[in-house]
């Protein structure tokens, strides 16, 4: 598990609020109905709503669950589980998204029969919040072992307050972090920070493949075709779904080509100085650096959760390109969210990500 989620305070109790969103909408045909219910509240400080929320997670159940830490939220969100908007227009997402494998039991937080937990998140960290009439509401999809890769989903209802925006806790710690392009050493028009020889060497070459993966994606996708590939990873056809996804690969294909050459404000950059056991993460507003992490380096160089396609994930994040979020991890819950969610799988970055790699290959 995160060292950042077990550093979680975690409450029973709950705390005064000004506002509240109880209950957890039903869940989608094909998913789970889970037994852990939601409520969100608002934090009340003495001078009102200071942009922070608490979340309630009770388990309804006389067994114990588990679930990914990653599909819950923290002090430091590494995900957009999270739909806001200020002033009517969406709160901009500027927190951290990650490359992960499927979730193990390593990773799963655990609610014992009936337990509650309380955990307080101040999202003007993590979204563009400004003051003035503030909607919010947890999604979550939820990744079960129990239930054979089939998902679950956690809601609340969303939840409308009034932010001062003298009031707001803290500022906005991840759109304070540098940006991608123009650092680092250049090697055959990419960019390298930390990086060292051999890195530069096999991330360099992740590169290349991963150019090869989204002009092939491309070409799929302009070509018309809807066989068992799209099927698999983005559900039944759609043509707005389908359009969708064609715009997303060309925006994909477009930025994996930029170099220093082509695009130097925004070249490809690969950050070496990842620690975590994860494969890679992204700022999705800060194109196109992508951090690699421990997994990335003894991933495969291609094929299912390869370094090319982690690159792959990791582009499809950016604002600029397709905006994906990470709904799920693994390929068997990416092929459960096409058939049960495929609005959900054309937004997942794992499904993009498989369907570039087609690993087993499919028409």
């Amino acid at each position: 598990m995160s060292q950042n989620f077990r550093n979680i305070a975690l409450a029973a109790a709950m705390v005064a609020a000004t506002g509240i969103a109880f209950g957890a909408h039903q869940p989608m045909q094909g998913q789970y109905a889970s037994p852990l219910g939601a409520s969100l509240f608002a934090n009340a400080g003495s001078h009102g709503f200071d942009g922070t929320v608490q979340l309630k997670l009770t388990n309804n159940s006389s067994q114990v669950l588990k679930v990914p830490y990653w599909q819950l939220p923290s002090h430091r969100m590494e995900g957009n589980l999270f739909q806001v908007t200020s002033n009517g227009r969406v709160a901009t997402y500027t927190g951290p998204l990650v490359k992960r494998g499927a979730p193990t039991d390593a990773d799963m937080v655990v609610f014992q029969p009936h337990e509650t937990k309380l955990v307080a998140v101040n999202l003007a960290k993590f979204y563009d919040l400004k003051g003035g009439d503030v909607t919010v509401r947890f999604n979550s999809v939820l990744q079960d072992p129990r239930f054979g890769g089939r998902l679950g989903s956690l809601q609340t209802a969303t939840m409308r307050v009034w932010l001062d925006g003298a009031n707001l806790k803290g500022g906005a710690d991840n759109q304070a972090k540098p940006g991608g392009g123009g650092t680092g050493t250049i090697v055959n028009g990419i960019a390298f920070v930390g990086c060292d020889s051999s890195q530069t060497s096999l991330a360099g070459a992740a590169v290349v493949d991963a150019r090869t993966y989204t002009e092939n994606a491309k070409t799929y996708m302009n070509s018309g075709a809807a066989g068992a590939r799209y099927t698999t990873w983005f559900g039944a056809f759609n043509t707005t779904r389908y359009n969708t996804v064609k715009s997303h690969y060309a925006a994909i294909d477009t930025a994996m080509d930029y170099s220093s050459a082509t695009a130097a404000a925004n070249q490809v950059t690969i950050d070496c100085t990842c620690k975590q056991s994860y494969y890679a993460f992204v700022y999705p507003n800060q194109p196109y650096k992508i951090h690699v992490c421990r997994a990335f380096w003894t991933a495969p160089a291609t094929g299912t959760d390869s370094k090319a396609g982690t690159l792959v994930h990791e582009m499809s994040h950016f604002d600029l390109t397709a905006g994906t979020n990470d709904w799920v991890y693994g390929q068997a819950a990416a092929m459960n969210l096409a058939n049960t969610n495929p609005t959900n799988a054309i937004d997942n970055a794992d499904n993009h990500e498989y369907f570039a790699e087609n690993n087993p290959f499919q028409n």
